[in-house]
């Protein structure tokens, strides 16, 4: 689950969006999917469109922040009476297998987005996914009718074809305990980006105040769980670079990866030192001693702060303590401390009914829907302009004013999330928690795991 809130002018709102738009373009070094994805393919639309009643699939993760969209079909199938909406499910962890899986079947969903740990280059690198312009030319479909950004339309657009119509923007944001920051008379970190105080060495400091380790579980916190983005990403956060430039131009294929390179293990040896060093952050057993399997450490109040996406602010309102939002400290990365997550909705190739199909994307995107998503979703981000206006109020006991500089300073420093751009993400991404979580125990170091992932991860790339 995922989410946030605040207020915001329709003026800042779009002022946001224009970051976005530079941040996916690569001003501050983000990638759209134009840069990594090679030549379109030439598809044509195929629908039926005769009237006649028909029912479409909308393949999602089994999670209430997916699932709500049960709650919207009945309000659709009203105002479309010959379309019928069936919503497919499947565990996080199951998510890419599964769709294969009724792909290679012949029983295709219509609709579905990248959820799982593949990527969209992935998807459009197997050649699965519609190409929408000619729905979109025969119903004149406008961006800007949705107040979707221009700019964040072109992040699913290859060669001036549209391979997907942006619905949810993740950023990567700090959450804090207030409780726990009172307790340790530590004051609040900042939401400013700007503030050249908050540093990743004084996230540590204030963290070691919060720490306290005993052999009882119950009397047991930590300051802080680190844990921006996926695991091949986070070198970039301290300005290490793990794949090679080439990546964004070469269809999300890198020529070159560095996983073994000094500044790469240097990076992961910062935080790795947080667990086994610093002990200022939990081992992944501990958080699943507290939390259980999937569950967040964060959230049963034994930690002082996380670093993760914007979605683990949705639910906040039911947490059992005050929680705060700040800035991702600086890491020595001058350019990126946030991590974009720009979610699509995608017609696959398999479609029976692609028209009807993108009837009920321009009904998820719309101003109404887009709204009530955000309760319904437990504070799902809008890429809707006018909706974001009541996505920033939506969390209670949050300041906006501090929501808005996160989200404004977040984009600012944003990359778009590898697993979005580099072809067999699913298997890189599985193939890095195996191999790092002998770090995590401490059974073996940064030093002995890396040449190994670096041999492996090449091996990956070129299948």
């Amino acid at each position: 689950m995922k989410r946030i809130r605040n207020k915001k002018t329709f003026a800042l709102l779009l002022a946001t969006s224009m970051l976005v738009v530079l941040a996916l373009s690569g001003c501050s070094g983000g990638k759209s999917a134009g840069d990594v994805a090679p030549g379109n393919n030439g598809d044509s639309a195929k629908s039926s469109s005769s009237g006649e009643q028909v029912t479409i699939t909308h393949y999602t993760i089994d999670s209430e922040d997916r699932t709500f969209i049960e709650k919207l079909i009945p309000d659709f199938e009203a105002k479309h009476p010959n379309i019928k909406v069936k919503v497919e499910k499947a565990p996080y962890e199951q998510f890419d297998s599964k769709l294969q899986t009724l792909i290679a079947g012949g029983k295709s969903p219509d609709v579905t987005s990248h959820y799982g740990y593949g990527g969209f280059a992935e998807y459009y690198n197997k050649d699965m996914l519609l190409d929408m312009n000619d729905i979109i030319q025969e119903d004149g479909f406008k961006a800007s009718d949705y107040n979707i950004p221009d700019d964040l339309m072109k992040i699913y657009t290859v060669k001036d074809h549209v391979y997907g119509i942006p619905v949810n923007m993740y950023v990567t944001l700090m959450l804090y305990n207030k409780d726990m920051f009172d307790a340790a008379n530590v004051p609040y970190p900042p939401s400013d980006y700007e503030d050249k105080s908050w540093t990743f060495d004084k996230m540590i400091e204030d963290a070691r105040q919060m720490t306290h380790v005993s052999s009882d579980i119950a009397k047991t916190q930590y300051g802080v769980d680190f844990t921006w983005s996926e695991r091949d990403m986070r070198p970039l956060y301290f300005g290490a670079e793990p794949y090679s430039p080439d990546t964004w131009t070469n269809g999300g294929v890198p020529s070159e990866t560095h996983f073994d390179s000094p500044e790469v293990i240097a990076a992961y040896n910062k935080l790795f030192n947080l667990i086994l060093k610093d002990k200022v952050s939990p081992t992944t057993e501990w958080s699943k001693s507290v939390a259980g399997q999937n569950g967040d450490a964060f959230v049963t109040g034994k930690v002082g702060m996380t670093v993760s996406g914007s979605w683990s602010l949705a639910g906040s309102n039911d947490f059992p303590f005050k929680v705060g939002v700040a800035a991702v400290p600086a890491g020595g990365n001058d350019k990126v401390r946030s991590v974009l997550f720009v979610d699509p909705l995608l017609i696959l190739k398999g479609s029976k009914h692609p028209k009807e199909a993108f009837e009920w994307i321009k009904y998820l995107v719309s101003d109404e829907v887009q709204e009530k998503s955000i309760d319904l979703s437990g504070g799902n981000p809008p890429v809707n302009t006018k909706a974001a206006e009541t996505y920033y109020k939506h969390f209670d006991g949050i300041d906006p004013a501090d929501v808005k500089k996160v989200y404004e300073g977040a984009v600012k420093y944003g990359f778009e999330s590898y697993n979005h751009l580099i072809t067999h993400y699913s298997q890189i991404n599985d193939m890095f928690i195996n191999e790092m979580q002998p770090i995590d125990t401490g059974h073996k170091t940064v030093e002995q795991v890396m040449p190994t992932i670096q041999k492996k991860v090449m091996e990956i790339i070129k299948r």
